[in-house]
């Protein structure tokens, strides 16, 4: 809903609402807030709320912190889980400086400008992410175990799967937020799941997907459960994807066509511009360590290729039509930030649309049971998080996308994560303790 200003007061004086959180994320995508009461209201949207940014991972230093959330009102949502008396509602908020200008390290800054340079192009972005995680079972002690809620496979009903009710109310309560899920099911793995919610423009995509990973942990909570987002939580087992659903529109028409075999040149420049720096984005779409031990198993990408329909590669051209005729990118995973990820995934497909560039022949082989000679000559994606990195910082794409500051600050705390990773005897244990919210 497209709230002004003064629809959100006069919505928060008739329903009760007595606290306002002004939401936004760290560079790493964790989400941060500020509880206000309904009075302040009016000061937040004339003056912003002031921070202490120097508290907040990536963003400024102690000499010099302040920096103020201005809440955006068209993106107004009552948190369903709180009391319906005294109501709460949250506002995504952009980050400025005290004189009014953008925070070159907020999320929404960042991707909104990548929004506007393709827009500058003559086309816009519809994104539809689909988001994978498992439920877990709690000890005694209300910890999260790694023992899943159910045994079911992949598309299994209840009783196999136990997770029909949890999904069910984590659909429900989304809709209550308008973020409006297109599907619900049973994954491959032991109490995994899978829900995937309706297309929509980049900037809002992102934010539904911080919205709905905050949804399924709290919903999980209430039902005596633990949500977990990591990439590969339990080895031997599926890992958990988020795979990027991405169509192109230029004068309001879907450019990737209605015969899914048949793209127009501007699609295939953009899909070759992704394809080509998958390899040098994977720091920023695969950002913990243990998203490069997902990679390659269980229908999880481990080469730079493209084809229609085939689950094996990184890009899939799904046999779908008119408004749904898209491509999947199948790398990316939930640990990442969704608005550093999606700017560089638009810039990418644009760099691919400026320099006409061809699309490589498709690879129609299944890439987990073909012979080493055959793929021998295909790009692979990192094998580490240490090699994405090394490879971000040579990326003239990232470089030309994000603000120098960010790219340091991000890469710097990479290294520090990695070298942790490294050196800890039990990785499973690192894992756990350092999953990122």
């Amino acid at each position: 809903m497209n709230y002004t200003a003064a629809e959100v007061e006069q919505y928060v004086q008739e329903m009760d609402v007595k606290f306002i959180r002004l939401a936004f994320t760290d560079l790493f995508g964790t989400l941060k807030n500020i509880s206000i009461l309904a009075e302040e209201l009016p000061r937040a949207f004339r003056d912003g709320v002031s921070f202490d940014a120097s508290a907040v991972a990536g963003f400024l230093k102690v000499e010099k912190s302040d920096l103020l959330l201005m809440p955006d009102p068209s993106t107004l949502a009552v948190l369903p889980w709180r009391p319906q008396q005294g109501r709460v509602v949250r506002m995504y908020c952009d980050i400025v400086y005290p004189d009014g200008q953008p925070f070159e390290g907020d999320g929404r800054h960042i991707l909104r400008s990548a929004v506007n340079r393709a827009q500058a192009m003559g086309y816009s972005a519809m994104f539809g992410p689909e988001c994978e995680f498992y439920l877990f079972e709690l000890d005694d002690h209300g910890h999260a175990t790694r023992i899943p809620h159910d045994e079911a496979g992949y598309l299994d009903v209840a009783p196999l799967d136990r997770g029909e009710n949890v999904r069910r109310e984590i659909c429900l309560t989304l809709q209550e937020m308008d973020v409006y899920p297109e599907s619900s099911l049973h994954e491959q793995g032991p109490g995994q799941n899978e829900i995937d919610f309706k297309y929509s423009d980049p900037l809002t995509a992102a934010e539904n997907l911080v919205t709905f990973k905050t949804v399924v942990r709290t919903i999980a909570a209430r039902n005596g459960l633990a949500a977990c987002f990591l990439p590969k939580p339990l080895p031997g087992k599926s890992g958990n994807g988020l795979h990027v659903n991405l169509s192109l529109f230029r004068n309001g028409l879907n450019i990737f066509r209605n015969d899914p075999f048949q793209h127009c040149p501007e699609a295939e420049s953009f899909i070759a511009g992704v394809l080509a720096a998958a390899p040098e984005l994977a720091a920023f779409l695969n950002p913990v360590p243990s998203s490069y031990r997902r990679l390659g198993e269980f229908e999880a990408p481990r080469y730079a290729t493209w084809s229609h329909e085939n689950r094996s590669q990184l890009i899939r051209i799904p046999a779908a039509r008119g408004e749904h005729a898209r491509m999947e990118l199948r790398s990316p995973d939930p640990c990442l930030n969704p608005y550093l990820a999606f700017a560089l995934l638009l810039e990418a497909g644009m760099r691919g649309i400026r320099e006409d560039a061809s699309l490589p022949p498709p690879v129609n082989m299944n890439l987990y049971t073909a012979p080493p000679d055959q793929l021998a000559s295909l790009v692979p994606l990192p094998e580490s998080l240490d090699a994405a990195i090394r490879l971000a910082r040579q990326s003239e794409l990232i470089a030309g996308c994000l603000p120098k500051a960010t790219i340091d600050t991000y890469l710097t705390q990479k290294e520090a994560e990695w070298a942790a990773y490294h050196a800890a005897p039990d990785k499973a244990a690192y894992d756990a303790a350092h999953e990122p919210f």
